[in-house]
């Protein structure tokens, strides 16, 4: 029987990156990695009276800091939660940068947009980034990282979601999903709708989410009907 176990353990080991669908410790690769990467087209395509440098300098550092993690996966290799941590937040600290300029510049230029259409079009840009920054940030500080989460076995701590409200007796765990509709709600409620902040960290944080996302709709709409 401890031989069977053993064969299996072995088994999972070997198998390729793609029939593992979680990172250290239940994160989603794909998909986070496809969310950061969009970030950066979302950069690419917005004006670039509201970009820093190049317009491809963003998903260039992304890229930059992603191939080498999917070197290492694809490869077998492990690497510490505290390397893989870091990169992440190295990677969301220019991400949120990136986000924050744009808008201080979109503020700086808005009486230069003269078409409804454009600024349109670059408050929904703006918009879209600003959701799923936030959702990687809730799902990087919520429990202090998606390891930590699943060692406590996906107790509350930053965020309460519904199913936690009996202390997650049924062991239920939120996926980056789940952390993308908190971001969702967010910009558009304005307010907590489900999901609760329990620390002062998560309430800074989907405070400014408030602020950014009322000043990329309400001004820019307001702006746009001027325009028209």
């Amino acid at each position: 029987m401890e031989q069977t176990k053993q064969e299996q353990a072995s088994t999972n080991h070997k198998r390729p990156f793609l029939y593992d669908p979680h990172l250290i410790g239940q994160a989603p690769r794909l998909m986070v990695t496809i969310g950061i990467l969009l970030t950066g087209v979302i950069y690419y395509f917005l004006p670039s009276e509201l970009t820093f440098g190049p317009d491809w300098a963003l998903l260039a550092i992304e890229l930059v800091l992603i191939l080498p993690l999917w070197i290492f996966w694809v490869t077998g290799h492990a690497l510490s939660y505290r390397t893989t941590r870091n990169m992440s937040l190295i990677l969301l600290g220019f991400v949120t940068v990136a986000l924050a300029l744009s808008v201080i510049f979109l503020i700086n230029d808005l009486s230069s947009f003269k078409s409804g259409l454009k600024l349109l079009r670059t408050a929904g840009l703006l918009w879209v980034f600003n959701i799923l920054v936030f959702a990687f940030w809730y799902w990087e500080i919520d429990g202090g990282g998606p390891r930590k989460r699943h060692e406590a076995n996906h107790k509350a701590i930053d965020l309460l979601f519904p199913q936690q409200v009996d202390g997650n007796s049924g062991q239920w765990a939120p996926d980056f999903f789940d952390y993308l509709f908190v971001a969702f709600t967010g910009v558009t409620a304005f307010s907590p709708t489900d999901t609760y902040p329990l620390t002062r960290l998560a309430k800074a944080l989907m405070m400014i989410e408030g602020i950014l996302s009322l000043t990329i709709v309400a001004i820019l709409i307001s702006r746009v009907a001027n325009i028209f």
